[in-house]
């Protein structure tokens, strides 16, 4: 409803600005009028906080609706408080309002323009400020042992504490550039959900048999299903995204392990967020849901793009074009309302700061497809157009593809120390300052491909102190580029030992000198690993080269190496004798 006034197609915001006013009854009310708030909201796609502020106060002292005047700035301060602590420049305006409205209106108006009350919205200018909070016990940090639920629930806090930091002028810059140069707030967003995607992918594949792959599909599709509930639908396209990806979707053997019932879940889940008829089944559920909610962000983006590609802002002579005006409105009023919602979620900032840490990944396209490839290899007789690179993913995420997450290096040391905490306060069982062999598998399953215990126990002592786990993950921090994954990827090479050693990943003693290894570009390491091998071609300079896949706490690896290296991997820790080893090699 706009009011009493007929503005047509067009107005100017003069024009505007007046219907506002005169929708404010003589009590300050406001009567299904939806015109206020559309300007209110919208008036930063035309002209600033500032500069709007500064047409009412140029009008109030000539005007005969001041106290009217004055309801609108009330109005304006009570839906949209975040701008009176944000913006200095509208801040400054407020004040002069006041001492116009303390020489002309006296004490009534006055109170219709105090900001004194309004919170601080600090949290909006930082990207990973926490509030502390009372410990109500511990809590298991395992992914693998916590419920559907708690896990929806945690990713969901992520999810709205991540989105309501993005302002409207982030929306805009986005929509008017088409890129997120400068628009870091957007930026993390959009990496959370890469990053839920990928998180999800490795989880699966960081499973060595068919059967626990399913395991962690099963579970997924239940934490899609109650992010469903929780009406997180963002955070519900990243898994579901993460799940339909062809390096999971072609893993047949792990899906055949999938029950019927959790099948038509699944199948559910993908028809709702399904590109089809333009989103209409997700549209649908949206628009039905009450209360709070997390809209897909991709997809309302795309929405306003449309939106600004089709209308143009000004038409006849400087007016504000009200028809895009309002097609805007109808999709930001969704997005930054979130900044005044309440998440239902009481967290337990332990998980929340183990999640983080957990998310922060970084693989391409190709490297968890190869991952995937190994899994499950291509069966022989298929011949697909391209052996290497993934299909796209069912669920749309091409809007956010090839966003990462740049976050400051003191920023990523801060999360590690809080998950160190967390898992010591978890897991110290007797508070000695020491972690176990067997808790540490535990927690090592919240990480894929984590390098394995015998790395982080410097000293061999059996136990993993606080510090040595602190500088694990910091002395692997400046590698990963502040990122916990691709350091984890080792750079092997062959070498010859020239004395005995220590091989650091598994702490094995390699007795022989001249002796032939790998060694990787952060650390000596005599390969003791499980190896199969498949011949990759008959000769290198008269030497046998092979195609080797290494298998270390879930990480998968190939490497090239040397028949002669190959018989140097054979291990008294897992009794691989040579003669097995050869056996898994065809002959030339």
């Amino acid at each position: 409803v706009m009011g009493s006034f007929t503005l047509g197609k067009a107005a100017s915001l003069e024009l505007l600005l007046e219907a506002c006013i005169h929708a404010f009854d003589d009590e300050g009310e406001l009567h299904e009028n939806q015109l206020p708030r559309t300007l209110l909201l919208m008036h930063r796609w035309y002209v600033s906080s500032t500069e709007l502020a500064g047409k009412l106060l140029i009008i109030y002292p000539v005007a005969r609706t001041r106290l009217k005047i004055c309801y609108l700035m009330r109005y304006w301060i009570a839906e949209f408080p975040a701008e009176f602590d944000l913006d200095l420049g509208l801040i400054r305006l407020t004040e002069e309002f006041r001492d116009a409205a303390a020489q002309l209106g006296g004490d009534e108006h006055i109170k219709l323009l105090d900001i004194s009350t309004i919170p601080s919205y600090d949290w909006m200018r930082k990207l990973t400020q926490r509030k502390k909070q009372v410990k109500k016990g511990k809590a298991s940090l395992l992914f693998d042992h916590l419920e559907p639920i708690e896990l929806a629930e945690h990713l969901t806090f992520l999810e709205y504490k991540s989105i309501r930091r993005i302002s409207f002028t982030d929306y805009q810059s986005y929509v008017i550039h088409g890129c997120l140069v400068d628009n870091p707030t957007l930026e993390r967003s959009i990496a959370l959900f890469n990053g839920i995607s990928q998180w999800v992918q490795l989880m699966v594949l960081s499973k060595l048999t068919p059967q626990h792959r399913a395991e962690v599909i099963n579970k997924y599709i239940h934490v899609a299903q109650k992010l469903l509930h929780l009406q997180n639908f963002n955070t519900l396209m990243a898994v579901v995204g993460g799940l339909s990806h062809s390096s999971i979707s072609r893993l047949k053997e792990t899906h055949s392990h999938l029950s019927p019932e959790v099948t038509k879940i699944w199948n559910e889940m993908t028809e709702l967020v399904s590109s089809k008829c333009n989103y209409c089944a997700y549209r649908k559920a949206f628009s039905e849901s009450e209360g709070f909610k997390i809209p897909i962000l991709g997809v309302h983006l795309k929405d306003l793009i449309a939106v600004h590609v089709v209308f143009p802002d000004w038409v006849e002579d400087g007016k504000v074009n009200i028809v895009k005006m309002q097609q805007l409105y109808l999709t930001f009023n969704e997005l930054v309302s979130l900044q005044s919602a309440v998440a239902q979620v009481e967290p337990n900032m332990d998980l929340i700061y183990l999640l983080t840490l957990s998310l922060d990944l970084y693989y391409t396209e190709d490297e968890i497809y190869e991952l995937s490839l190994l899994r499950e290899p291509r069966n022989p007789k298929s011949q697909p157009t391209s052996p290497t690179t993934p299909n796209k993913p069912l669920a749309p995420l091409d809007w956010a593809s090839g966003v990462t997450t740049k976050p400051d290096p003191s920023v990523v040391n801060k999360h590690i120390r809080k998950v160190v905490d967390s898992v010591f306060h978890n897991y110290d069982h007797d508070h000695d300052g020491y972690i176990s062999q067997e808790d540490f598998e535990s927690i090592a399953a919240n990480f894929p491909f984590l390098d394995s215990f015998c790395v982080l126990d410097k000293d061999q002592d059996g136990l993993i102190s606080k510090d040595e786990m602190m500088a694990y993950f910091l002395r692997a921090n400046p590698l990963l580029q502040c990122k916990m994954g691709p350091g984890f990827i080792h750079n092997f090479h062959e070498m010859t030992y020239l004395k005995p050693t220590f091989c650091e990943h598994c702490a094995g003693f390699v007795r022989q000198r001249f002796s032939l290894g790998l060694k990787c570009n952060r650390r000596l390491l005599r390969v003791q690993l499980c190896v199969c091998a498949k011949k990759l071609s008959d000769t290198h300079t008269h030497t046998k080269i092979h195609l080797v896949t290494l298998y270390c706490t879930g990480r998968v690896q190939r490497v090239e190496v040397s028949c002669l290296l190959l018989m140097g991997l054979c291990t008294e820790n897992h009794k691989l004798k040579w003669h097995e080893l050869a056996a898994s090699v065809p002959n030339s």
